[in-house]
C-alpha cells in the first residue's frame, strides 16, 4: 500500500540527480508531488528526456540546473533559482559525488581536490544557501548522502572516506546549532548501491580475477556487507521520505545507516 507522506507541494533540489541514486531519490520525491529540481552532469538530451518522463509520470513540477557542483558561485544560483522558480524551498538532498581510487602516496593531488570539492565542500555551499530561506519558512529539511565510509574507512579510498567523515560530522554540527529552527539535517550512509558504476565495476572485475560475476559480488565488492544483497534505491527513499516528512521532525543530527549491517561489523 503507497504511502502518503503529506508532502505534495513542497519543493526540493536534489544534487547529483541525472542518474543513480539522486535520480532516484528526486523520482521519489516527485512521486509524492514534491515539486523538484535536479541536478547533473551528463547527456542533454538524456538529461531532458529523463526530466520531462520524471514530471509526465508524477504531474509534479521537474526543473534542471547544470550548476558544478566544485563551484560555490554556481551552486548558490542552483538554490536561488528554485527558489525563484517556486516561491520556497523545503527539501535539500546533497547527493552529489566522485570517485577515485588509488594508494594515498601516489593519489593525484587534483583528484583529492575534485573529491573534496564536488563531496563535502558543495554540500557545505548547498547548504549555506538553503538555510536562511528555510529559516524564513520555519521549517526545512536537510538530508545529506554520505556513505557507510563516512562512518568506516577502506583502503585506496582516503579522499572519499575523508570527505563523506566530513559531510557526517557537518550534518552533525548544522543539527545542534539549528535545531530550534524547525529544519532539520540528517545523513544517510548507505552501503554499496547497484548503480550502473558499480555494475561496470562487477564485469571488470569478473574478467580481471578470472571468476564468475556471482562470486565477485559477494567476494569483492559486497565482501564488508554480512547480508551480500545490494541496498536497493527504495531502501534509501523510503528513509528520505520518513526523514523529509512531518514524521521525521525529531529525528536530527543522525547518521542513518541503510549498509546491510557493514557497519555493525
Amino acid at each position: 500500500m503507497a504511502v502518503d507522506y503529506h508532502l505534495e507541494g513542497h519543493v526540493a533540489v536534489v544534487t547529483g540527480s541525472t542518474s543513480g541514486i539522486g535520480q532516484a531519490l528526486a523520482t521519489a520525491l516527485a512521486e509524492q508531488g514534491v515539486n523538484v529540481v535536479l541536478n547533473g552532469f551528463g547527456d542533454p538530451a538524456k538529461i531532458e528526456a529523463d526530466r520531462m518522463a520524471i514530471q509526465k509520470r508524477t504531474n509534479a513540477a521537474v526543473r534542471y540546473h547544470g550548476a558544478d557542483m566544485s563551484k560555490g558561485d554556481q551552486i548558490a544560483d542552483l538554490i536561488a533559482y528554485a527558489h525563484n522558480e517556486f516561491g520556497r524551498l523545503d527539501i535539500l538532498v546533497n547527493n552529489a559525488g566522485v570517485q577515485h581510487v588509488a594508494p594515498v602516496d601516489e593519489f593525484p593531488d587534483e583528484k583529492w581536490d575534485q573529491l573534496i570539492s564536488v563531496i563535502l565542500s558543495s554540500t557545505f555551499h548547498a547548504t549555506k544557501a538553503a538555510v536562511p530561506l528555510m529559516k524564513a519558512q520555519g521549517r526545512g529539511r536537510i538530508v545529506n548522502i554520505a556513505s557507510a565510509h563516512g562512518l568506516v574507512a577502506s583502503a585506496f579510498k582516503a579522499p572519499y572516506v575523508a570527505a563523506k567523515h566530513g559531510v557526517v560530522g557537518f550534518t552533525k554540527a548544522c543539527a545542534v546549532e539549528l535545531a530550534r529552527t524547525g529544519i532539520t539535517v540528517n545523513a544517510i550512509c548507505p552501503g554499496y548501491v547497484k548503480t550502473p558504476l558499480v555494475e561496470a565495476q562487477i564485469v571488470d572485475q569478473a574478467k580481471a580475477r578470472g571468476i564468475a560475476p556471482e562470486r565477485v559480488v559477494e567476494d569483492v565488492i559486497l565482501a564488508a556487507q554480512p547480508n551480500k544483497t545490494f541496498v536497493e534505491y527504495e531502501h534509501l527513499a523510503g528513509m528520505l521520505l520518513y526523514l523529509v516528512s512531518d514524521m521525521g521532525a525529531s529525528a536530527t543530527g543522525a547518521a542513518l545507516t541503510v549498509d546491510g549491517g557493514w557497519t555493525a561489523t
